[in-house]
């Protein structure tokens, strides 16, 4: 309590001083927050967009009525980008060929911070798209955020033994699919390093060497750049694939050099510095199970640093 001394005034402007040096929880949970859109619309644009969307929503709120302000923030990006996914539903059965998540550029820290971690690896997000809308956003607040069924019954305004049965079936249909792949960081640098002398020395059998015999590849143009339309599978014909693709005229350009993508180590893809593409792989047992290529121009916002920050 100030002094009998001190005015009105001036305790005024050490109230003032002490708001204005607490930081704004919207800034404090940013990373969660980009990374919670993130996980439900498998977009960097668009994730960026319902932060924009949510920071306009916190800063009209009187906040005097908030009492969880993470809790809050989480239920209102949930809640956009729910209303984004449903919206973007139509556009996505319409796409030219596979669609795959956005995949983004991300610092070392992520893979330490646990609420971030695992869940948007795009192994995961990948399995995540199996899911219908309110599936993903009841898995998510459940699984990820701790969210008990009768507050995740309020945030989408739906009966509690309805939200039993989504979180019940969301997680078996995810426990089914998700995926089983090695993390050590030391063994992805080693394949990844071998991956790009394989490839550029043009060598088939280095290249089948890294893929499990069962390998398949994934591959995203959304119509707007040349790509596989459906799924290579097996070590022979996604070796070739890959090897067919970088021996094609104009790629003498391309340069490809590691990166932390998605929180695990993958390929960045540029001409002339500029992002024109991205690979992400899952490793099992020492070999690449699975490879997602991003060439899809509108999709490589993520892949300039920075976004998510």
């Amino acid at each position: 309590m100030p002094a009998p001394w001190v005015s009105d005034s001036l305790t005024a402007v050490i109230h003032a001083t002490a708001e204005d040096a607490a930081p704004d929880p919207f800034d404090e949970h940013r990373r969660l927050l980009f990374a919670t859109a993130y996980r439900m619309l498998g977009s960097v644009s668009d994730a960026e967009d319902i932060l924009q969307d949510t920071w306009l929503k916190w800063s009209q709120t009187d906040r005097s009525g908030v009492r969880h302000a993470k809790a809050y923030l989480i239920r209102t990006v949930t809640n956009l980008s729910l209303n984004r996914l449903t919206s973007a539903a139509v556009t996505r059965e319409a796409y030219v060929g596979p669609w795959l998540p956005e995949p983004w550029l991300t610092t070392p820290d992520i893979a330490e911070e646990a609420e971030l971690a695992d869940t948007v690896s795009m192994a995961m997000l990948v399995v995540l798209e199996t899911l219908s809308p309110v599936e993903r956003a009841v898995f998510l607040l459940r699984e990820v955020f701790g969210y008990s069924h009768a507050e995740i019954a309020e945030v989408l305004d739906r009966p509690e033994p309805t939200i039993r049965q989504i979180a019940h079936r969301a997680r078996a249909h995810v426990q089914a699919r998700r995926p089983r792949y090695d993390t050590d960081a030391e063994q992805r640098s080693l394949v990844t390093r071998r991956f790009i002398a394989a490839c550029q020395g043009g060598d088939l059998n280095a290249v089948m060497e890294l893929l499990a015999p069962d390998v398949t590849a994934w591959s995203d143009g959304g119509g707007k750049v040349t790509a596989a339309r459906r799924p290579v599978h097996t070590a022979d014909h996604v070796a070739r694939w890959v090897l067919g693709v970088l021996a094609k005229p104009g790629v003498e350009a391309l340069r490809v050099r590691p990166a932390l993508l998605n929180g695990e180590r993958g390929l960045l893809l540029h001409v002339d510095g500029r992002p024109v593409g991205a690979l992400c792989f899952d490793l099992l047992d020492g070999r690449i199970h699975q490879l997602c290529f991003q060439f899809n121009p509108d999709k490589l916002a993520g892949l300039r640093p920075g976004h998510g920050d």
